[in-house]
Protein backbone atom coordinates (compact mmCIF):
# COMPACT_ATOMS: atom_id res chain seq x y z
CA UNK A 1 0.00 0.00 0.00
CA UNK A 2 1.58 3.31 -1.00
CA UNK A 3 1.60 6.54 1.00
CA UNK A 4 -1.33 8.02 -0.95
CA UNK A 5 -3.50 5.04 -0.06
CA UNK A 6 -2.59 5.30 3.62
CA UNK A 7 -3.51 9.00 3.61
CA UNK A 8 -6.85 8.17 2.00
CA UNK A 9 -7.67 5.78 4.85
CA UNK A 10 -7.17 8.60 7.34
CA UNK A 11 -8.92 11.42 5.53
CA UNK A 12 -12.05 9.89 4.07
CA UNK A 13 -13.86 9.44 7.40
CA UNK A 14 -17.47 10.51 7.80
CA UNK A 15 -17.57 13.73 9.81
CA UNK A 16 -21.05 15.10 9.09
CA UNK A 17 -23.73 13.83 11.51
CA UNK A 18 -26.31 13.69 8.69
CA UNK A 19 -24.11 11.23 6.78
CA UNK A 20 -24.08 8.87 9.76
CA UNK A 21 -27.71 7.92 9.06
CA UNK A 22 -26.76 6.32 5.76
CA UNK A 23 -25.03 3.05 6.76
CA UNK A 24 -21.45 4.09 7.53
CA UNK A 25 -18.88 1.34 8.08
CA UNK A 26 -16.60 1.31 11.10
CA UNK A 27 -13.02 0.97 9.79
CA UNK A 28 -10.59 -1.08 11.88
CA UNK A 29 -6.85 -1.32 11.44
CA UNK A 30 -5.34 -4.76 10.85
CA UNK A 31 -4.97 -5.09 14.65
CA UNK A 32 -8.78 -4.83 14.94
CA UNK A 33 -8.71 -1.41 16.65
CA UNK A 34 -10.41 1.64 15.11
CA UNK A 35 -8.03 3.69 12.97
CA UNK A 36 -9.24 6.76 14.83
CA UNK A 37 -11.52 7.70 17.70
CA UNK A 38 -11.42 11.42 16.90
CA UNK A 39 -13.29 11.46 14.63
CA UNK A 40 -14.36 7.84 14.78
CA UNK A 41 -12.99 6.06 11.69
CA UNK A 42 -16.14 5.67 9.61
CA UNK A 43 -16.47 5.38 5.85
CA UNK A 44 -19.59 6.08 3.80
CA UNK A 45 -21.06 2.75 2.62
CA UNK A 46 -19.87 3.46 -0.93
CA UNK A 47 -16.22 3.69 0.23
CA UNK A 48 -16.57 0.46 2.23
CA UNK A 49 -17.94 -1.45 -0.77
CA UNK A 50 -15.23 0.01 -3.02
CA UNK A 51 -12.55 -1.19 -0.54
CA UNK A 52 -14.16 -4.67 -0.51
CA UNK A 53 -14.11 -4.81 -4.32
CA UNK A 54 -10.45 -3.70 -4.33
CA UNK A 55 -9.69 -6.50 -1.81
CA UNK A 56 -8.29 -4.04 0.77
CA UNK A 57 -10.62 -4.99 3.63
CA UNK A 58 -12.42 -7.95 5.16
CA UNK A 59 -16.07 -7.55 6.15
CA UNK A 60 -16.67 -8.39 9.83
CA UNK A 61 -20.32 -7.31 10.14
CA UNK A 62 -23.08 -6.19 7.79
CA UNK A 63 -26.30 -4.22 7.81
CA UNK A 64 -29.52 -5.92 6.72
CA UNK A 65 -29.74 -3.48 3.79
CA UNK A 66 -28.57 -4.54 0.35
CA UNK A 67 -27.24 -2.62 -2.64
CA UNK A 68 -27.53 -4.11 -6.11
CA UNK A 69 -25.31 -3.91 -9.13
CA UNK A 70 -26.12 -5.33 -12.55
CA UNK A 71 -24.59 -8.67 -11.56
CA UNK A 72 -25.10 -9.10 -7.82
CA UNK A 73 -26.65 -7.97 -4.55
CA UNK A 74 -24.27 -6.99 -1.75
CA UNK A 75 -25.14 -6.48 1.91
CA UNK A 76 -23.79 -3.15 3.13
CA UNK A 77 -20.75 -3.62 5.43
CA UNK A 78 -21.09 -2.16 8.94
CA UNK A 79 -17.60 -3.16 10.18
CA UNK A 80 -14.52 -3.70 8.00
CA UNK A 81 -10.90 -4.46 8.89
CA UNK A 82 -7.95 -3.40 6.76
CA UNK A 83 -5.84 -6.23 5.38
CA UNK A 84 -2.65 -4.20 5.81
CA UNK A 85 -1.68 -2.41 9.00
CA UNK A 86 -1.66 1.40 8.79
CA UNK A 87 0.89 2.91 11.15
CA UNK A 88 -0.80 5.40 13.53
CA UNK A 89 0.15 9.05 13.26
CA UNK A 90 2.91 10.03 15.68
CA UNK A 91 1.60 13.51 16.44
CA UNK A 92 -1.80 15.06 16.96
CA UNK A 93 -2.69 17.85 14.52
CA UNK A 94 -3.27 21.23 16.16
CA UNK A 95 -6.88 21.86 15.07
CA UNK A 96 -9.92 23.49 16.67
CA UNK A 97 -11.64 20.14 17.14
CA UNK A 98 -8.57 18.45 18.63
CA UNK A 99 -8.01 21.34 21.05
CA UNK A 100 -11.62 21.13 22.27
CA UNK A 101 -11.28 17.35 22.52
CA UNK A 102 -8.04 17.62 24.52
CA UNK A 103 -9.84 19.96 26.93
CA UNK A 104 -12.87 17.61 27.00
CA UNK A 105 -15.18 20.30 25.62
CA UNK A 106 -15.10 22.37 28.80
CA UNK A 107 -13.69 25.73 29.90
CA UNK A 108 -10.20 25.28 31.33
CA UNK A 109 -10.82 28.04 33.86
CA UNK A 110 -14.28 27.34 35.33
CA UNK A 111 -15.15 23.91 33.91
CA UNK A 112 -18.38 24.98 32.19
CA UNK A 113 -19.45 23.27 28.99
CA UNK A 114 -21.26 24.75 26.04
CA UNK A 115 -20.47 28.00 24.27
CA UNK A 116 -16.69 27.66 24.07
CA UNK A 117 -14.04 29.76 22.42
CA UNK A 118 -10.24 29.85 22.71
CA UNK A 119 -7.95 31.76 25.03
CA UNK A 120 -4.23 32.39 24.77
CA UNK A 121 -2.84 31.78 28.29
CA UNK A 122 -0.05 34.25 27.55
CA UNK A 123 -1.91 36.85 25.45
CA UNK A 124 -0.68 37.42 21.92
CA UNK A 125 -0.32 41.11 22.74
CA UNK A 126 2.29 40.02 25.32
CA UNK A 127 4.19 37.70 22.99
CA UNK A 128 2.11 34.55 23.45
CA UNK A 129 2.02 32.18 20.50
CA UNK A 130 -0.75 30.00 19.11
CA UNK A 131 0.34 26.53 20.18
CA UNK A 132 -0.79 23.50 22.20
CA UNK A 133 1.13 24.88 25.19
CA UNK A 134 -0.51 28.32 25.13
CA UNK A 135 -4.10 27.89 23.89
CA UNK A 136 -7.00 26.48 25.92
CA UNK A 137 -10.76 26.13 25.57
CA UNK A 138 -12.55 28.89 27.47
CA UNK A 139 -16.13 30.01 27.93
CA UNK A 140 -16.98 33.56 26.81
CA UNK A 141 -17.32 34.98 30.38
CA UNK A 142 -13.88 33.66 31.44
CA UNK A 143 -12.33 34.80 28.17
CA UNK A 144 -13.74 38.32 28.71
CA UNK A 145 -12.64 38.34 32.35
CA UNK A 146 -9.08 37.37 31.47
CA UNK A 147 -8.90 39.67 28.43
CA UNK A 148 -5.24 40.41 27.64
CA UNK A 149 -4.02 40.15 31.25
CA UNK A 150 -1.37 37.66 32.34
CA UNK A 151 -2.95 34.64 34.03
CA UNK A 152 -1.64 35.57 37.50
CA UNK A 153 -3.29 39.02 37.25
CA UNK A 154 -6.66 37.72 36.02
CA UNK A 155 -7.83 35.88 39.15
CA UNK A 156 -8.29 32.74 37.02
CA UNK A 157 -6.46 29.44 37.30
CA UNK A 158 -5.99 26.66 34.75
CA UNK A 159 -7.62 23.36 35.67
CA UNK A 160 -4.65 21.55 34.08
CA UNK A 161 -1.53 22.71 32.23
CA UNK A 162 -1.88 23.33 28.51
CA UNK A 163 0.34 20.87 26.65
CA UNK A 164 0.55 18.89 23.44
CA UNK A 165 -1.36 15.61 23.84
CA UNK A 166 -0.06 12.27 22.62
CA UNK A 167 -2.12 10.24 20.13
CA UNK A 168 -2.79 7.70 22.93
CA UNK A 169 -4.18 10.42 25.21
CA UNK A 170 -6.43 11.68 22.42
CA UNK A 171 -7.69 8.15 21.74
CA UNK A 172 -8.57 7.79 25.42
CA UNK A 173 -10.42 11.12 25.49
CA UNK A 174 -12.06 10.42 22.12
CA UNK A 175 -13.65 7.23 23.49
CA UNK A 176 -15.57 9.35 25.99
CA UNK A 177 -17.09 11.47 23.21
CA UNK A 178 -18.50 9.04 20.63
CA UNK A 179 -20.56 10.32 17.70
CA UNK A 180 -24.31 10.60 18.12
CA UNK A 181 -24.90 7.42 16.11
CA UNK A 182 -23.33 4.10 17.15
CA UNK A 183 -24.52 0.98 15.37
CA UNK A 184 -24.80 -2.08 17.65
CA UNK A 185 -22.43 -4.04 15.38
CA UNK A 186 -19.63 -1.59 16.27
CA UNK A 187 -19.71 -1.96 20.05
CA UNK A 188 -17.51 -5.04 20.40
CA UNK A 189 -14.83 -3.36 18.31
CA UNK A 190 -14.91 0.05 19.98
CA UNK A 191 -14.32 -0.99 23.56
CA UNK A 192 -12.85 -4.52 23.47
CA UNK A 193 -9.43 -3.28 24.64
CA UNK A 194 -10.77 -1.01 27.40
CA UNK A 195 -9.49 -1.75 30.89
CA UNK A 196 -11.89 -3.84 32.93
CA UNK A 197 -13.13 -2.61 36.31
CA UNK A 198 -11.82 -4.60 39.29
Amino acid sequence: MDHGDRTEFRTQFVREPSALRHYPALVLNADFRPLSYYPLSLWPWQEAIKAVCLDRVIILAEYDEVVRSQREAIRIPSVVVLKEFVRPQKRVAFTRFNLFLRDEFCCQYCGSKGDLTFDHVVPRSRGGITSWENVVAACAPCNLRKANKPLKDSGLHLRKPARQPSPEEMHAVGRRFPPGHLHESWMDFLYWDAELEA
